[in-house]
């Protein structure tokens, strides 16, 4: 089992990341919510991870805290949820929110995530209600565990690209469908400015389309 990884971010689009580890690339997938926390290309990253061997292909996912880990790993104990749909989960909605639908019961905010219907929402809220007590969980959503976050990790910084084709390929990536990714980041970039950082526009996008 791969728990953790130290090394220099060699990659990042999301969700893929690519991480030198002493002369071995490792590719993993990542959440938006740990994206937004990764330093910028060439630092040193460290990161919390999950492996999951299938027949067909051996994943690596990455969490910026054990926190995220946590919550990826009860989530994917859910009949239903997978790993990919764990890691849309954490993308589109922040670890409080997630909390606060699963103890309000409300449905209404999971369904918007893609993949989520109102099945699989109501199973999330009746499987994680219980399971959430062993997290710790406080004031609904503040997460107490030993160790914590990383101090080191900071706001991203990326280097020239289109942030905006990038944006839409992790929309889609993440479950998203095409015309909904590009209507989503056009409407954020309308909303930035055409400045923005696709890490910023994927936010955007995120939080416009889980709340609207």
């Amino acid at each position: 089992m791969i728990g953790r990884l130290k090394g220099e971010l060699l990659e990042k689009h999301p969700p893929q990341l690519l991480i030198d580890v002493n002369g071995v690339g490792y590719e993993v997938e990542a959440s938006m919510n740990t994206f937004y926390r990764l330093p910028e290309l060439g630092k040193q990253v460290i990161l919390f991870t999950h492996f999951v061997v299938r027949e067909d292909a051996q994943l690596l996912y990455g969490f910026a805290d054990r926190e995220e880990r946590l919550l990826f790993r009860t989530l994917i104990k859910v009949n239903g949820v997978g790993p990919k749909l764990a890691l849309t989960i954490l993308s589109g909605i922040s670890t409080n929110d997630f909390v606060r639908s699963v103890h309000d019961q409300d449905t209404a905010a999971l369904v918007r995530l893609p993949g989520v219907g109102k099945k699989t929402a109501e199973r999330l809220i009746v499987e994680m209600k219980d399971k959430l007590k062993d997290l710790q969980v406080k004031d609904f959503g503040e997460f107490q565990l030993s160790g914590g976050g990383d101090p080191d990790l900071a706001e991203p910084v990326l280097p020239a690209t289109d942030h905006r084709a990038e944006a839409e390929s992790a929309l889609v990536a993440l479950g998203y469908k095409p015309v909904q990714a590009t209507k989503a980041i056009a409407a954020a970039e309308k909303a930035l400015g055409a400045g923005a950082s696709s890490e910023d526009l994927i936010r955007q996008s995120l939080k416009s389309m889980v709340t609207g």
